[in-house]
C-alpha cells in the first residue's frame, strides 16, 4: 500500500462513512484468561461510544509506512493452503459473524501476546468499501468499481485507573472518583487483506506496531506464520554497525556527515514531491551515496557485501529508518551536541597541538541555558 491508498481507507473509519455495524472483542487478563467477550451492535451504541471504538480501530492504520506500518506478505503456498490464511479469509468472508471462528482467532492471540502485568482488549471490525473508480474525464465509472472487504484488528492494553477529584453536580461538591479500567491506545494490530492499487490483495496484510522498536514476532508467528522485515530500530542499528565496520579505523567526520546529509536531502525531496509511494533505496544507491561522500572502492565493496548479507541481495531500505533526518548528533564521552543536518557544514574537526577538537562556527546568537552569551576574543 502507498500513502494515498492508506489515507483513502483511513478516511472511511468514521461513523457516517464506514459500514462497520458490529464491534467484536475479547477482554483478556495478564494470565491469558478470558474475562469477557464483546459483541456490540453499533446501532445500539451512543455516538460517543461509536467514536471511541472507531478511534481505537483506526489507530491500526496510523503512523508511517515502513516504520509503524509494515507489509506482511504471504507465500503462494500459504494462500492456497494454510491454516493461518484460511482463518483470516474465513473471518473476512463471514464478516466476523461466526463466533466459533472468532474464538479460534482470539485463542491464537491469547497464546502469543504477552502484555506483562496488563490486561488487554482485542477488538475486531469488518468493513465493506464500495471503491469508486473514475474515468479520464474525472467522472465516476459505475461499472468498474469493486467492493473492498476487509477486517481490522487492534490489541489495546487496559490500564488500572487512578483516583481523581471529580465534581458531583447533585451534591455540588468534589469527591474522589475512580475509573477502574481504562483502554489505552493499541500496541499492535493489522488490516487484512491489503488495499494495493486500490484493489484487494489477499497475498498481503498491513501490520501495525506503535513502538517502531518492537515488531512483536510472537504475534506475527502465530497469526501470519511468515517472515517479516526488521523493525525500523533494528534497521538503523544494523546500518550504523555495517557503516562503522567498513574500515578498521573510525570513519572521518566528513564522510559520516556527508552520508547523513545526502540521505536527509533525499527524504526532504521525496516529501516535497508528495509521491504517495514510500521512499526506498537499494544497496547500489547507498553505494553511490558513499562514493559521493569520498569512501574508496575497497571499503564500499565491503559495505555492500555486509549490507546484502544483513538485509538480502534485493533489499530496499527506507532512509527514514536508517537515519534521523531531523538531527545530526555528535557525541564524546562527556559532551553531546545536536545539529540541524542543514547546518552540518558548520561543524569541523581540527587537531591543534596534538589534541583533537570539534569546532562549531558560532559568530552570533549563542545561548547557554537560554541566556545570551558573548564569546570574547
Amino acid at each position: 500500500m502507498n500513502q494515498k491508498e492508506l489515507n483513502e481507507i483511513r478516511r472511511r473509519i468514521k461513523p457516517e462513512r464506514s459500514s462497520i455495524n458490529h464491534i467484536y472483542g475479547c477482554y483478556v487478563n495478564s494470565q491469558r484468561e478470558v474475562i469477557s467477550y464483546i459483541d456490540e451492535s453499533v446501532g445500539l451504541l451512543s455516538r460517543e461510544e461509536v467514536e471511541k471504538y472507531l478511534s481505537l480501530v483506526k489507530k491500526t492504520l496510523s503512523g508511517t509506512l515502513g516504520r509503524n506500518l509494515v507489509d506482511i506478505s504471504f507465500a503462494t503456498k500459504q494462500v492456497m493452503d494454510s491454516d493461518e490464511h484460511r482463518l483470516l479469509s474465513a473471518l473476512r468472508k463471514t464478516e466476523l459473524q461466526d463466533a466459533v471462528l472468532r474464538d479460534e482467532f482470539f485463542r491464537c492471540i491469547r497464546e502469543s501476546v504477552d502484555m506483562g502485568e496488563d490486561n488487554y482488549l482485542i477488538l475486531l471490525a469488518f468493513d465493506a468499501y464500495d471503491v469508486p473508480h473514475y474515468g479520464k474525464d474525472g467522472n465516476a465509472d459505475e461499472g468498474r468499481g469493486e467492493v473492498f472487504k476487509y477486517i481490522l484488528c487492534c490489541i489495546c492494553p487496559v490500564k488500572e485507573g487512578k483516583v481523581q477529584l471529580g465534581y458531583d453536580a447533585e451534591e455540588k461538591r468534589f469527591h474522589n472518583s475512580l475509573i477502574n479500567q481504562i483502554v489505552a491506545a493499541p500496541e499492535l494490530g493489522f488490516m487484512f487483506p491489503s488495499f494495493d492499487d486500490r484493489s484487494t490483495n489477499i497475498y498481503n496484510a498491513l501490520f501495525y506496531s506503535r513502538n517502531i522498536g518492537q515488531i512483536h514476532q510472537d504475534f506475527i508467528d502465530a497469526v501470519f506464520k511468515t517472515k517479516v522485515p526488521m523493525s525500523a530500530l533494528e534497521q538503523r542499528e544494523t546500518f550504523t554497525a555495517v557503516l562503522a565496520e567498513t574500515d578498521e579505523k573510525p570513519l572521518s567526520y566528513d564522510i559520516v556527515q556527508s552520508v547523513h546529509e545526502q540521505l536527509s536531502d533525499r527524504i526532504a525531496v521525496h516529501k516535497e514531491s508528495k509521491d504517495p509511494e514510500p521512499l526506498t533505496l537499494s544497496v547500489d544507491e547507498l553505494d553511490e551515496i558513499l562514493e559521493n561522500s569520498g569512501l574508496d572502492d575497497k571499503k564500499r565493496e565491503s559495505f555492500c557485501r555486509s549490507m546484502e548479507k544483513e538485509f538480502g541481495e534485493d533489499a530496499m531500505l527506507s532512509p527514514a529508518n536508517i537515519i534521523d533526518s531531523k538531527k545530526l548528533e555528535i557525541c564524546t564521552p562527556e559532551v553531546k551536541v545536536t545539529v540541524d543536518p542543514k547546518f552540518g557544514y558548520l561543524v569541523q574537526t581540527r587537531v591543534i597541538e596534538g589534541r583533537k577538537y570539534i569546532m562549531i562556527s558560532a559568530d552570533a546568537g549563542v545561548e547557554v541555558n537560554g541566556i545570551a552569551v558573548n564569546i570574547e576574543e
